[in-house]
């Protein structure tokens, strides 16, 4: 009993695969000399690795602000590193505003508080660098600060419009008494304030550190010609008054008037909007 076999499908010639040795072949067959190229090798220090272990505990929770890491001699033991090393890891990460190292009896390394200074001496680095230059400085404060009208308006408490209206007072007297500087001083605290009204830290730290740096050009220019910003108290109270009616379009007008006519008076004095003055080492503080 004979059986008819299915038709077989019409096979396809196989093309040879591309591995590598054929490939190797065909450079030689064509007679190219290839240059062969390694990436290289990046083999982490110790205390680099001591540094994303303690990292990682602060992101899993597990260390939080305030807390205080093992002594020293365990701490090395736990890790299987030498105290210097340790020591290295423990300095890096104090000058990047993780840890607090306390000298003393009852001393020790502490987590810290977020520091958002650190962010004003990046910012200061990169324009040191010229990663960045004044003119996009100045520019992305004056939209930074349009975000910043627009979410204070629908976020800002009473609490936060009573600061402002505070620091306003503050401007009004420092002004009446011919305390100009203060009264730099006093713009300072009031944009920090008003950052911190929109609710959002990250937003309040970036205009921090973009103000630090604006604001002492505005140091500059007033300790050098005692010429300031006329009727700034009046205009704040008005930009207040918008902000309090949770008036977008109004607050963010006056606003950016006033930031463009900040910028005019900088502008007459080149000096004034120099590099060397973003990176002085001025400290000004508050006085009330």
């Amino acid at each position: 009993m004979s059986t008819k076999s299915s038709p077989r499908a019409p096979q396809r010639p196989r093309t040879a695969s591309p591995n590598r040795r054929e490939r190797a072949t065909d450079l030689r067959a064509a007679g190219s000399a290839a240059t062969p190229t390694f990436k290289p090798i990046h083999t982490r220090r110790t205390f680099e690795e001591i540094c994303e272990r303690i990292r990682e505990q602060l992101a899993l929770g597990v260390l939080k602000p305030g807390d205080k890491l093992p002594a020293e001699r365990e701490l090395a033991q736990q890790l299987g590193v030498s105290r210097n090393v340790l020591r290295e890891a423990l300095r890096s990460l104090e000058m990047a505003g993780v840890l607090r190292l306390q000298k003393g009896v009852k001393g020790g390394a502490f987590i810290q508080q977020g520091d958002t200074r650190r962010m004003n001496e990046v910012m200061r680095d990169m324009l040191s660098l010229g990663t960045i230059s004044v003119r996009e400085l100045s520019e992305a404060r004056v939209h930074v600060l349009d975000l910043v009208v627009q979410l204070a308006c629908a976020n800002a408490r009473r609490t936060d419009l009573d600061a402002l209206e505070a620091n306003i007072e503050r401007t009004e007297l420092a002004t009446k008494e011919g305390r100009l500087l203060d009264r730099v001083e006093c713009s300072r605290e009031f944009y920090k304030l008003l950052a911190a009204s929109t609710g959002n830290k990250v937003i309040a730290m970036i205009v921090d550190s973009v103000t630090e740096i604006h604001m002492r050009f505005v140091y500059a220019k007033v300790a050098s010609s005692g010429v300031a910003m006329a009727r700034l108290a009046e205009k704040r109270r008005q930009f207040l008054a918008a902000l309090s009616e949770r008036d977008v379009a109004l607050a963010s007008r006056l606003l950016r008037s006033h930031l463009e006519s900040v910028q005019r008076m900088l502008e007459q004095d080149p000096g004034a909007m120099s590099l060397h003055v973003a990176l002085a080492d001025v400290q000004p503080g508050l006085r009330r």
